[in-house]
């Protein structure tokens, strides 16, 4: 495979090849803002401390399930420069039609065009979908409540797919246990 993209290095995905990120589960995922830029806040007495930006990231987080029905919130906390959050999702009406045969040819792209096969991808029920309609948002509000600013996520998010009632238990505790180990994080401004 070729490098370059017009004359852009082309970045490997960080997703699970072959893996339906539509299906019914529960995923802990980190999106963080564009070179760690301290956005949403503070770390005082190893409380998170929510900037206005950071108060707007909560509101939207919260506003997942109405908008994604088959969506479910369960711990997350912000940080000065990153999110980490629990998404679970349910199984969704949309897809027990995925082997209906169409009987006109109408444009669809929630179920992957004109072709009308599901493609997880395309769907609204996706993580993917939801984390880039989050972040979409995201960017709308803090930009349209702080035009003198220019705010920016990472272009890619990271997920884990959480895989038993163990790690969802130690992956609660991390995120709780966050700001109190914020100095040592990985997404800590000054980290390598």
């Amino acid at each position: 495979m070729s490098q370059l993209f017009k004359n852009k290095y082309r970045l490997s995905s960080v997703r699970l090849p072959g893996y339906d990120y539509s299906q019914a589960g529960a995923y802990f995922v980190t999106i963080c803002s564009q070179d760690r830029l301290c956005w949403f806040g503070e770390i005082k007495n190893s409380q998170m401390i929510l900037s206005k930006s950071g108060k707007i990231i909560n509101k939207i987080w919260q506003l997942i399930p109405q908008y994604f029905e088959n969506s479910r919130l369960d711990e997350f906390i912000i940080m000065p420069n990153h999110l980490h959050g629990i998404i679970i999702l349910n199984e969704s009406y949309r897809r027990h039609a995925i082997n209906r045969v169409p009987t006109t040819i109408t444009t669809n792209t929630i179920n992957g065009g004109v072709t009308g096969m599901y493609n997880p991808m395309l769907s609204n029920d996706s993580l993917p979908k939801i984390i880039r309609w989050f972040k979409g948002r995201c960017t709308y509000e803090i930009r349209k409540k702080f035009p003198d600013q220019f705010f920016r996520w990472q272009p890619r998010f990271y997920e884990h797919v959480i895989r038993d009632d163990i790690s969802l238990k130690n992956i609660r505790e991390y995120i709780r246990h966050n700001p109190l180990n914020y100095n040592g994080d990985n997404y800590h401004p000054n980290s390598g």
